[in-house]
C-alpha cells in the first residue's frame, strides 16, 4: 500500500492515539485548536499522559506534522479522521455531535472528494443522518476501543478492527477496506480480526461494548456493597468468582462507580436509543451507578462521624480526582459524585491533587498539594483509588480498592 495522506481532527486520546499509529506509514497531519498542544507535537512531546504516546513521539520515526492549519490539512488529505468530543447533553438526551458535524462542513468545504472517518462516539443511526443533511455519501465510521491512558498500545494491539460502511455501496466499501488496511499496517500485532458492517451497526457495537464494560464495574461493585455490610471478605469473593474462566479477571477491581469520559455518557446514550423498545437491563445499569455513589457517600459520612448535625466539624479529604491509576484527566471520574453528594451533607472538603496548583480550587473545594498536610488536616480520606503513599494513615483512608495498589 503506498503512503496516503491523512488529516487527523482533534487530538485527544482518540485523535492522537490515531494520528501516531497511521503516521509509522502514512503521511500525518494532525489539526487541533489548542497552541500549545500543536507546540509539543511537534517538539515530539506528548500532551497526554500516556506511556506509549510518549515513547513514539521521542523515539519512532513518525511522518507527523501538527497544525493549526485545518483547512490546508484536510485540502491534502485523502482521508480526513474525526475525533471531536461528542458530550452528553442532558437536555437534548442525546450527544452533542454539533463538533463532528462542523469537522465535516469544513472539510467539503476545501475537499469534497476526501473520506471522512468518524472515530468520535455518536448515536445509533448519526453517521446515515449526516449523510442525508450533507449530502455527502464517503463518511464512514470506525469506534475506537482504547482505555484512556493506553490508547496507542490498544491501537497498535487492537482486539479488532471495525469499519461502518454502506455495504450496498461498492466505492465506500473499498474506502473502508482502504482504511482498515491502514489501521492493520500500524499496529504491530498480526492477525487482527477486521469488520465490515453498516455504519449503523458499527456505532451499536460502540455502545453495546462500553455498557457491557460498565455492566462488569457495577456488577462487582454491587458484590462490594452485599459483602461490606454483610462483613463478608469481597477480595475473596470475587477471587473464588473470577478464576471461572467464562467470567475472568477483567474490571473485577471494586470502585466508587463507573466513570472517565466513555462508560457515563454512553450507557445513557444506549438507554436514549432504546425509546419506544422494551428494556429493563439498561437502565439498571445507569441507575446502579448513582446507587453505588449513594452508598460510598454514606459509608464515608458514617467514619467520619456524621450525625446529622455536626457537618461544620468534619474534613473528608478527596484523594487524586482521575479515574484511573498513571492518568491526568479526570473528566467525569466518579469520586466527582461521591464529592457532589458530600458537599450536600455540609462537610468540608479538602482536595489532594498534585496536577493542579496550590491554592486553586476544584468545585469551590481547597485543592493543597503537600501530602503530609493533607493527612494531617483530614479526618477521613476518600480514595477511589489508593496508592502506597497513603499506608501510614490506612486506619482512616476509605478506599475499595482491593486489587491494584503498589
Amino acid at each position: 500500500m503506498g503512503k496516503i495522506t491523512v488529516a487527523v481532527a482533534g487530538m485527544g486520546y482518540v485523535g492522537l492515539s490515531a494520528a501516531i499509529l497511521l503516521a509509522r506509514h502514512q503521511k500525518v497531519w494532525a489539526v487541533d485548536i489548542m497552541p500549545e498542544k500543536v507546540d509539543m507535537l511537534n517538539r515530539r512531546q506528548s500532551p497526554i499522559a500516556d506511556k506509549e504516546i510518549e515513547e513514539f513521539l521521542s523515539g519512532y520515526e513518525l511522518d507527523l506534522t501538527a497544525t493549526l492549519d485545518a483547512a490546508s490539512a484536510y485540502k491534502q488529505a485523502q482521508f480526513v479522521v474525526i475525533a471531536a468530543p461528542t458530550d452528553y447533553d442532558s437536555e437534548k438526551n442525546r450527544f452533542d455531535t454539533s463538533a463532528v458535524e462542523s469537522v465535516i462542513r469544513a472539510v467539503l468545504a476545501v475537499n469534497p472528494n476526501a473520506i471522512l472517518v468518524i472515530k468520535s462516539t455518536v448515536p445509533v443511526g448519526y453517521t446515515q443522518s449526516i449523510r442525508r443533511k450533507l449530502n455527502c455519501n464517503h463518511i464512514l465510521f470506525s469506534p475506537e476501543f482504547l482505555r484512556e491512558n493506553r490508547a496507542l498500545y490498544d491501537n497498535l494491539y487492537p482486539s479488532r478492527i471495525v469499519v461502518g460502511t454502506d455495504l450496498e455501496d461498492e466505492g465506500l466499501v473499498k474506502a473502508a477496506e482502504t482504511f482498515a488496511g491502514m489501521l492493520r499496517e500500524g499496529a504491530m500485532k498480526e492477525n487482527i480480526p477486521i469488520l465490515y458492517m453498516d455504519a449503523a451497526e458499527a456505532e451499536a457495537v460502540k455502545l453495546f461494548a462500553n455498557t457491557y464494560l460498565a455492566l462488569r464495574v457495577s456488577y462487582f461493585n454491587e458484590l462490594d456493597t452485599y459483602a461490606e455490610l454483610k462483613h463478608l471478605n469481597t477480595r475473596r469473593i470475587i477471587e473464588g468468582v473470577c478464576l471461572d474462566p467464562r467470567i475472568g479477571t477483567h474490571y473485577n477491581n471494586p470502585s466508587f462507580g463507573y466513570g472517565g469520559y466513555c462508560l457515563p455518557k454512553d450507557t445513557r446514550q444506549l438507554l436514549a436509543s432504546y425509546d419506544g423498545v422494551p428494556e429493563d437491563l439498561i437502565s439498571a445499569i445507569v441507575r446502579s451507578n448513582s446507587t453505588r455513589k449513594d452508598f460510598i457517600a454514606d459509608r464515608i459520612l458514617s467514619m467520619a462521624g456524621y450525625d446529622g448535625h455536626n457537618a461544620d466539624s468534619i474534613c473528608v479529604g478527596i484523594y487524586r480526582l482521575a479515574m484511573k491509576y498513571h492518568s491526568d484527566n479526570f473528566r467525569h471520574s466518579s469520586i466527582q459524585g461521591i464529592m457532589k453528594r458530600l458537599r450536600e451533607k455540609g462537610v468540608h472538603l479538602l482536595v489532594y491533587e498534585p496536577t493542579l496548583r496550590c491554592g486553586e480550587t476544584f468545585f469551590d473545594c481547597e485543592v493543597v498539594g503537600d501530602l503530609d498536610t493533607f493527612k494531617r488536616r483530614c479526618d477521613v480520606i476518600a480514595a477511589n483509588r489508593a496508592e502506597a503513599e497513603l499506608s501510614d494513615v490506612a486506619w482512616k483512608v476509605y478506599t475499595r480498592d482491593l486489587f491494584n495498589r503498589d
